[in-house]
């Protein structure tokens, strides 16, 4: 399966591994794509694992639609169980880093019989990371996003000079600059940033998308470097499930867990896929 449909939408996915194994959905971030698990995915398939590692909306050029509110939260969870459904699967593994981790989070809140083991890299329980927006440095780390919701300015200010800004921050956050590279060249594409950015301009509707108790068993995995995003409220995520739910921080890791520590999250999600599957 190389892509699926969700009504006019067209997305594109990586469908690898063995037919017969668990399935493991992989949902990346900002501004990533399916590219961001090319490390991660030989490893998980090693072991005997299926991935689906799909282009998201706003990434996958055949699904940008164009309003702020398509890419509300709840829209990227519709997206999955499309994919679900066309993979013929009533249930799958999930991971999901920085944005990909605030699907899964919703995903496994609001349809626990659909995620069968949920991993989450980076990113904070939702309802955790509001805490800490107003009780630690969260809000400092976070300054960007209001300036990802102004129309138009950010693409322009991103992009000048063939990318500098956006190939500065990148480097700033810790990727390094091969993938700096392979990214800031996908955003150029026409649209792509837009669609990307269009994941932030939809913060204001997240009031109607509240992300409740999780109820499956939940692998969280955060990086003590991480530029983007603090340890408050990341260690407060632990009340937010009502299931086993274990905390690994990745000492000297930053933001970008699947590309940069790959071989220790393959390990780990191996180890949590085998315990709750």
């Amino acid at each position: 399966m190389d892509t699926f449909h969700r009504g006019d939408l067209v997305f594109d996915v990586r469908d690898a591994g063995s037919p017969d194994g668990e399935p493991v959905v992989l949902l990346h971030g900002f501004p990533q794509d399916s590219g961001a698990f090319d490390r991660l995915s030989p490893a998980l398939h090693q072991a005997g694992l299926r991935t689906l590692a799909p282009d998201q909306r706003g990434y996958s050029p055949g699904a940008r639609p164009a309003g702020r509110s398509d890419y509300r939260v709840r829209a990227a969870v519709d997206d999955v169980l499309a994919l679900l459904d066309a993979a013929g699967l009533d249930s799958a593994h999930v991971l999901g880093h920085d944005w990909g981790g605030a699907a899964a989070w919703a995903l496994a809140a609001w349809h626990p019989w659909r995620v069968r083991t949920l991993t989450v890299l980076s990113l904070p329980h939702p309802a955790a990371m509001a805490q800490a927006m107003v009780s630690s440095d969260q809000a400092l780390r976070s300054g960007y996003m209001g300036f990802f919701q102004l129309p138009g300015v950010p693409e322009r200010v991103l992009l000048a000079g063939g990318g500098a800004v956006l190939r500065r921050t990148l480097r700033q956050g810790g990727l390094p600059d091969e993938l700096v590279e392979r990214y800031v060249g996908r955003m150029q594409q026409p649209g792509a940033l837009t669609g990307a950015l269009n994941w932030y301009r939809a913060i204001p509707f997240a009031a109607r998308d509240r992300v409740g108790t999780v109820r499956v068993p939940t692998l969280h995995m955060w990086g003590d470097r991480d530029t983007f995003l603090g340890r408050a409220a990341i260690e407060a995520s632990a009340q937010f499930v009502a299931a086993p739910y274990r905390l690994e921080v990745l000492a000297g890791e930053n933001h970008w867990l699947p590309e940069l520590a790959a071989e220790r999250v393959a390990e780990l999600l191996t180890a949590h896929v085998r315990a709750g599957g």
